[in-house]
């Protein structure tokens, strides 16, 4: 499919970057001197100014989440799904704004980017980020956009925790929170996964401690073992039994065939791989997972979600895949159950799916349907 040929698609549309002078202090304590962000917008922002959306992204996203960037562009963005006229964020009605986390390899202020003290680029000396720290750039561009309050904050998996973030950080400056696959803090199986996923990166000898962008390199094998295991824990058991069940890609079990023996799962996992890193930055990698990792809503408030969540003014949809098993619906369960503790209006749904934590990126039709009858009470107080 093309922009030519998409016709429910948001078009073509072109990045935008919004640079801060203003020093940006870190929860890690250091101050960022200047950074950069990369964003994209889709619709149109009304009078009032009271229709605007934020995605916030999950591991490897970026600001590239609907529409095409040419004609001929053959991939739209990460979210094409969800974002487009007539779809759950209907361009229609809502001014949607998708941006580059700081610290990302696509154009936002990160590892790859020139440190103004050095004059090389930031590589393993980038500072470590937070989720607020996230939140808190964020909150800059909606300044800088003229954007005093979201008419809604939404994001999936590690965006779903940013946005939950921006309910207790700026409680007055979004009306509604859309969670969705995501949970308060990462179990500690979910910390194992991403502690594997590094090791992967930082005992490839090319990593050489993040220094390897110096010598123009690239730790390919590594980065790609660490996608392999996160690609992983992101399908369920079903999904890659209804995908590829114990196919062959090459090879033979009859008697006398000496070749060697090829599942197709094994095939897809290495193409997933070797796309990824060639794509993807090693050192945003680690920072993403360890910020991932360090994530804790209700880690200043005592660890009682329910003081944290009763800080929240804005109402919520939390929503879960049944089978999700790195983000289960009982994380999901909890988030709601501490909200309606804290006498938060929330809804929740349970999407009975097939496809495993990546089901959020997925076009299923019962998943559409909740997602788009929420946005549309969204709309009706924007």
């Amino acid at each position: 499919m093309t922009a030519a040929s998409d016709s429910q698609s948001v078009g073509i549309v072109t990045p935008q970057v919004a640079r801060f002078d203003e020093p940006l202090t870190l929860a890690c304590g250091k101050d960022l001197p200047a950074y950069e962000l990369v964003y994209e917008t889709y619709g149109e922002l009304n009078a009032a100014r009271s229709n605007a959306v934020l995605i916030c992204h999950a591991l490897s996203g970026h600001h590239h989440a609907a529409g095409y960037h040419s004609e001929e562009d053959r991939k739209p963005g990460w979210w094409n799904e969800c974002i487009g006229p007539g779809k759950p964020i209907d361009t229609n009605h809502f001014y949607v704004v998708s941006l580059n986390n700081l610290g990302g390899c696509h154009g936002s202020t990160g590892p790859t980017s020139i440190n103004p003290e050095t004059g090389r680029a930031w590589g393993p000396d980038f500072p470590s980020l937070r989720a607020r720290d996230w939140v808190n750039s964020q909150a800059r561009l909606a300044d800088r956009l003229g954007i005093d309050c979201w008419a809604a904050v939404i994001g999936g998996s590690l965006g779903g925790m940013q946005a939950m973030r921006w309910s207790l950080e700026y409680p007055d400056r979004l009306k509604h929170c859309v969670v969705i696959a995501a949970a308060m803090k990462l179990s500690a199986q979910n910390l194992a996964f991403n502690e594997l996923a590094r090791q992967a990166i930082i005992s490839d000898p090319a990593f050489d401690d993040g220094n390897y962008i110096y010598e123009q390199v690239t730790p390919a094998q590594g980065l790609a073992l660490a996608r392999m295991v996160g690609h992983i824990t992101y399908l369920s058991d079903e999904a890659m039994a209804n995908k590829f069940g114990r196919d062959l890609r090459s090879g033979s079990f009859e008697m006398g065939d000496e070749d060697n023996i090829e599942f197709q799962v094994q095939s897809y996992l290495r193409y997933q791989g070797s796309q990824f890193s060639g794509s993807f930055d090693a050192n945003t990698y680690i920072l993403m997972t360890r910020a991932l990792d360090y994530f804790d809503l209700a880690r200043e408030y005592n660890h009682d979600p329910v003081k944290a969540f009763s800080h929240a003014r804005c109402s919520f949809f939390v929503a879960s895949f049944s089978t999700d098993w790195r983000f289960s619906p009982a994380r999901s369960r909890e988030i709601v159950n501490a909200l309606i503790a804290a006498d938060r209006p929330v809804t929740y749904t349970e999407i009975e799916a097939d496809e495993g934590h990546d089901a959020f990126l997925m076009p299923i039709p019962r998943y559409l349907q909740a997602f788009t009858a929420y946005m549309k009470r969204v709309g009706g107080a924007a």
